[in-house]
């Protein structure tokens, strides 16, 4: 029971609480529109704050090791997507094709940022390879995950020069903003390393409200059934389990170390929320959004417990005795400032 309670992330319930939240209360009218404005800010304020936390040096020293960043990149980008179109097969009868869509859309996103490096870090893997690594799938998946978008969904999607710009905007430039002024607010930002953690959990639980609240609005239960629900967690637990197991085997064949395999492990299995949901408001129409999202929202819950319990056993095999895994994204942002 206690090992049961040090696995569990308040985020996941928070999660669950906002979803239940929006589905009782949707934002309607004028309140719609307020609440996407406040997720915009807040996603854009996280971007930033994501740039004025990471340090160019420790980027830098990770950036050398290129062969480990190419195979993280081709089982996010490459893996991902091949796992999950063969699931077209599965539609429309154990699936409707808006969740086909969500898993493809899943396939092709960025690895996360301070959940990977958090985890890295408690298994004692290469850091600095997973500060680089993690950072540059965000900052490619910008571009690529739209272009890769355009070309598995094609109509399903309204991929344009105009929303890509639009993804930029939101996600690219505030994190160049953030950049230039780290050296200013950076110091006050390693004072307060919550203020991260606060403002990441908190943009992306506005984001889940408006996008289910919209859902709501247009009948989002009434298309998706508890045993279409279940099918998408059995399909997310498998595409974990073969993307964890193909970057440990693919690691020891290309002859990593153990850190970089760690590195490897962690961020080439990972999917960004946030990143993910304001790129699916922007790529998607509203009225399917709600839909869409939810194979991520649930493979962003499972990869937590999962590689909870693989960083805690990466420890253990070090000799060191497994422990309780700390707030992630407390520990994540100490991590980016080093």
């Amino acid at each position: 029971m206690q090992r049961l309670r040090s696995s569990l992330d308040p985020f996941i319930l928070s999660l669950l609480a906002t979803v239940a939240i929006a589905s009782a209360f949707p934002a309607r009218g004028s309140g719609a529109r307020l609440s996407s404005d406040v997720s915009t800010a807040g996603i854009c304020l996280l971007f930033f704050l994501h740039g004025a936390r990471l340090s160019p040096r420790a980027a830098l020293d990770g950036l050398r090791q290129w062969r480990l960043h190419l195979y993280i990149f081709t089982l996010t980008f490459v893996l991902f997507p091949l796992l999950m179109l063969p699931l077209r097969l599965l539609e429309p009868g154990l699936i409707p094709h808006e969740l086909f869509v969500g898993l493809v859309f899943l396939s092709v996103l960025p690895s996360t940022v301070q959940s990977s490096i958090a985890f890295t870090s408690i298994a004692r893997g290469n850091v600095a390879a997973a500060v680089c690594s993690a950072s540059l799938s965000n900052l490619i998946g910008v571009v690529l995950s739209p272009l890769l978008v355009s070309v598995l969904l094609g109509a399903d999607a309204r991929v344009s020069a105009s929303s890509m710009v639009d993804v930029a905007a939101q996600l690219l430039l505030p994190f160049a903003a953030g950049q230039l002024a780290r050296a200013r607010i950076a110091p006050t930002l390693k004072r307060h390393p919550r203020a991260l953690a606060t403002v990441d959990r908190g943009s992306v639980l506005i984001v889940v409200y408006t996008a289910f609240g919209e859902g709501v609005v247009a009948g989002i239960w009434h298309r998706v059934s508890w045993q279409q629900l279940v099918t998408l967690g059995v399909i997310d637990i498998a595409a974990l389990s073969v993307v964890l197991t193909v970057s440990t085997a693919g690691g020891r064949m290309l002859g990593f170390e153990r850190g970089d395999r760690i590195a490897a492990v962690f961020c080439g299995s990972k999917k960004s929320l946030a990143s993910g949901l304001p790129m699916a408001t922007l790529l998607f129409p509203a009225a399917t959004v709600s839909t869409i999202v939810l194979p991520l929202m649930i493979f962003h819950q499972i990869q937590l417990f999962a590689c909870a319990a693989l960083s805690r056993r990466y420890a253990r095999q070090e000799g060191e005795e497994g422990e309780a895994v700390p707030a992630i994204a407390s520990q994540a942002a100490a991590v980016l400032s080093s």
